[in-house]
This record gives structure tokens, sequence and C-alpha cells, in this order.
């Protein structure tokens, strides 16, 4: 009797220690993947036709050799030459400016609960609209995409700055910049009519998606092939975090420890919860502010206010939406503008946002070049800081120097073995013939 009630107050302490943990990720977490659509999304993905100069592919700025990031806080699109760090300014084509936020992670976008996208939040489910989708397109966005992964997938090939390209640069900046996005002869179409000249692409629509056969391909076509790719390609729950809840590993005495202050006394887990870390809703956390800000074009500003931007609701200034930790070790920089390097040093400044902007010194990775808006203005002029950290309600925490050691630990666990190498990998060549950058 007495052995029975010393399991069950150890079952008990353990229960407690862990509440919040979540139960093992399935295959009913996410939606089903056509294989014969991602391995041709596979070859959307890698391949720079869809860029309006025809030198970015979406892998530009979510590759797996910087955990789909970018390596860098602000990335360069249209107007860059290389990846990650290393990518720069092209001498005969600038860019105009930084593209305002850090390349955000695609792990486990397959996921159901994933019904939000951006940082902002700006495209998002909504069962009421026509197409099941609110976007910044509003009414303008038409039916045909099977997901909103689909849908998010495809919003920067209209960005100039991100691959777009500029007024006259070609065809498709040049209606990107008259306001024909989705209408007849738009910047969609004119995506899918190139990729529907090249003969192998079209050999494989007409097999990987029937319903394509004996019409034109439009642009709903090519982005939902991506998203099957996306979706299968960065499923990530091969993780030690996942052997351990599966019960089939386990994990180093400080990541356990770190596991227990992560869903404990850290207050980790109040918004990085459930199967993938992330509650899906937006926080300020005073993420520091640098770059050309979020805005548009005659705004002269660098303001970023987050989701307010999207419901100009006053309560969600400055918030943005929880990120997923699957992988975190790889995709750095940190914050919705990179204003961290160091994963650690972004944990100490989580703990306490407000004192962390008091003392926060310019740190990032950005590609060098003569920006209009300079990339720390905010920071030096004292502007918005202040406000930053006035939008902060969450209360600072305290830790020891091993108990933050233990948290990183734990997050370590978050990394999978085969982020960095994929589930389909980098195609030798693409079927338009463009290069391939690897």
């Amino acid at each position: 009797m007495r052995i029975a009630f010393v399991f069950l107050l150890a079952t008990s302490a353990m229960t407690m220690a862990h509440a919040g943990v979540p139960d093992p990720v399935t295959d009913a977490d996410f939606r089903p993947v056509d294989m014969a659509k991602a391995e041709l999304g596979q070859l959307l993905f890698w391949d720079k036709l869809l860029s309006g100069n025809k030198t970015i592919a979406c892998a530009t700025c979510h590759h797996p050799r910087f955990g789909t990031s970018d390596g860098q806080s602000l990335g360069l699109g249209e107007g860059g030459i290389g990846l990650g760090p290393e990518r720069r300014a092209d001498p005969a084509n600038l860019p105009e400016q930084r593209i305002p936020r850090n390349s955000p992670a695609l792990w486990n976008l397959g996921a159901t609960e994933f019904t939000r996208m951006f940082h902002d939040g700006r495209i998002e489910e909504d069962k009421s609209r026509p197409s099941g989708l609110r976007t910044p397109l509003e009414d303008e966005m038409v039916v045909g995409f099977a997901t909103l992964l689909s849908a998010q997938n495809m919003f920067p090939v209209l960005s100039p700055d991100e691959m777009a390209g500029h007024y006259e640069e070609n065809e498709i900046s040049t209606a990107v910049r008259q306001g024909v996005l989705t209408a007849a002869g738009g910047a969609w179409d004119r995506i899918a009519a190139r990729v529907e000249t090249v003969p192998k692409y079209r050999a494989l629509f007409d097999t990987a998606a029937p319903e394509t056969r004996g019409r034109p391909l439009v642009f709903s076509d090519v982005s939902n092939a991506i998203a099957e790719f996306v979706a299968f390609e960065f499923r990530s729950d091969d993780t030690p975090f996942d052997a351990y809840l599966r019960g089939t590993g386990t994990l180093p005495e400080g990541a356990m420890a770190g596991m227990d202050l992560f869903y404990g006394k850290a207050g980790c887990s109040d918004c990085h919860s459930g199967k993938f870390q992330s509650d899906h809703d937006f926080h300020a956390m005073g993420s520091p502010q640098l770059g050309p800000g979020k805005g548009e074009r005659f705004e002269r500003h660098q303001r970023d206010v987050g989701r307010m931007r999207v419901t100009n609701n006053k309560a969600d200034l400055y918030a943005f939406r929880t990120p997923s930790l699957r992988n975190i070790t790889l995709t750095g920089p940190y914050g919705h503008a990179g204003g961290h390097v160091d994963l650690e040093n972004f944990v100490r400044f989580h703990l306490d946002p407000v004192r962390g902007l008091a003392i926060y010194q310019p740190q990032a990775v950005l590609t060098p070049f003569e920006a209009a808006k300079p990339d720390w203005a905010m920071l030096e002029k004292g502007e918005e800081f202040p406000a930053i950290a006035a939008a902060v309600t969450r209360p600072p925490v305290t830790l020891s120097d091993t108990e933050i050691a233990d948290i990183l630990a734990f997050l370590a666990s978050f990394e999978s073995p085969t982020a960095k190498s994929g589930r389909l990998g980098i195609p030798d060549t693409v079927p338009s013939g463009l290069e391939v950058e690897k």
C-alpha cells in the first residue's frame, strides 16, 4: 500500500511539472498530401521562373540551409545576388529597400491548426467569405486556392521588393504597379502563362493535376502544387522532443529541466503552447524595430505596428503572431525584424522585454547597401522604442544562468536531424533551365 501511495505521489508530481506538455504529433494533425502535386511543387518552389526578372525562387528566402528562412535579419529579394548571409546587392540593379520583416520559417504549415499566416496574420481562414480566406486582396481574391497555405505561398510574387521586381523591369512588375493583379491578363495570369509555355511543366500538370487538362494553367494551379510540396517537405515531427513524447527516446538531463521550466515557472508555454509550440495568437513582446518598417511606399515613417495594421485595433499595437519553435536553433535571426542574432540573447530579452529594450544595442545580419531609410533610424532617434516597451503587458521573469542554459537545451530538442536535408530535397535541375541555387 505504501509503495502504491509513493508511486501515486510521484506520478502526480510529474503531471504537475509537465502540465501543458502536448500529446504526440500524429498524421491526423496534417492535411493529406497529394504526392504527385508535391513532386511538381518541388520543381516550382526551386524555379526562378516565378519571379519577375527570373532571378529569385521561393527557396531563395526559404532555404533549408537556413532553417527554411534566409539567415538574414531583413533579407534582400529583388536586387540581391546569392544566398543567406552572403547575399549581396546587385550593383547593376540595386534593391529599392530591404524586405521589411524577417523571413518566416515554413515548418509544419501543412498542419490543420495553422489558420493564420505571416507575422501579422493578414491572411487567415474565414469561412464567411466566398474564397474561404481573408486576405489583403479582399474581393479580388479568386476561388481556386485549395488551402490557406496555397494562398500564402504565392503572395510574395506580387511584392516588388520580394519577387516581382520594380516598375517596367518586366511584364509582371508592370502589371503589379498598375494594380492589375488577379484580373485577366494581370500579374498572376502572366506567371501562369510563363509556366504554361514550358513543355515539361505542361506535361507534368497534365499528369499530376488532371483537372488542368484541356485548359490553360491558372495561377492557383501553380500555387496549389507548391503548397503540397511545402506541406510535405517541411513537415517536422522527427525531433528528439517528438521521440520523447512518443516514448521512443529520452532527453538529456538539462533538456528535461528546461522542459519543466518551459511548461512551468518560465511561462514560455503561455504563448508557445500546443503540438507546434504556438497559440497562433498575437502578442506585444517588445521586439526591437529596425529597417524600413511596414508601410506604403509614400509613407516616410519606419514603424511596424504589427497586427494593428490588419485589425486597426489599438489593442493589437506592436503585437505579432507567436511563431512555432520547431527547428528554432536553425531559424535565426529572431524577432519580426530579426533584431536578435543569438538565441540565448533573444531568450534573455524575452524574459524582460522592457528592460531589454532599454539596454538594446544594434545586432543584426544585414547585407551592406545604402538604404533610403537607414536601418537603425528608429533606435538612433529614440523613436518608437518607448511605445514598443509600453505595449508589453507580460510581467518579467527572473531565471538563473543555469536555468536559461536548461531552456536552451530544451529548445535544442526541437531540432530535426533531417531539417537541412529535407524529404524530397533540392532538385538538380528545374524545367525552365534556370539555375538552382543550393
